[in-house]
């Protein structure tokens, strides 16, 4: 067991208002927006796990907001992440956002906001792993079921995305 040398609050309190959040959308996911909240979201567009439309990327590189109000579909929310399809030029996209990425969420119907630190995400793991697969790629046979083998190069090893 390991000693904890300090208790980061601040992160304990970002994780709680990151819940706020969360079972805030799990309750439009299920009934809907109710009377007139709707919800300004803040996000930055190049935090690991967020998935938008490139054109979308390139226009916002950093942070962008999304508003959940009148045309968004298929609202989903998962633990560490939500997914929404919303209408960007009359065309339907599906966006995947991780709560860690969130900077500010905000229901001006109620004036009520939170504004967050996007969570630190050290890049030196998947740098490394990148490296390291380059210098111990192998092929790998694997069989078809008819005793032939087929090289598979795109094995990928997620030891270090993995909590420890």
């Amino acid at each position: 067991m390991s000693k904890i040398t300090k208790i980061d609050y601040e992160l304990m309190v970002q994780e709680s208002l990151r819940n706020v959040i969360k079972d805030t959308l799990k309750l439009v996911a299920k009934n809907g927006l109710p009377a007139s909240h709707h919800f300004y979201l803040s996000f930055k567009t190049n935090y690991p796990g967020v998935d938008l439309p490139d054109f979308l990327r390139e226009e916002y590189p950093d942070e962008i907001t999304i508003v959940l109000q009148y045309e968004f579909w298929d609202l989903e929310v998962a633990d560490n992440n939500f997914c929404v399809t919303l209408c960007f030029n009359d065309i339907h996209e599906r966006l995947t956002i991780p709560f860690d990425a969130i900077v500010s969420f905000v229901d001006p119907s109620v004036k009520f906001g939170l504004q967050f630190t996007p969570v630190e995400v050290d890049p030196e793991p998947i740098k490394s792993l990148l490296v390291d697969e380059k210098k111990t790629s192998r092929k790998v046979s694997k069989s078809d079921g008819q005793g032939q083998t087929a090289p598979t190069d795109n094995v990928v090893a997620l030891d270090a995305f993995r909590k420890k």
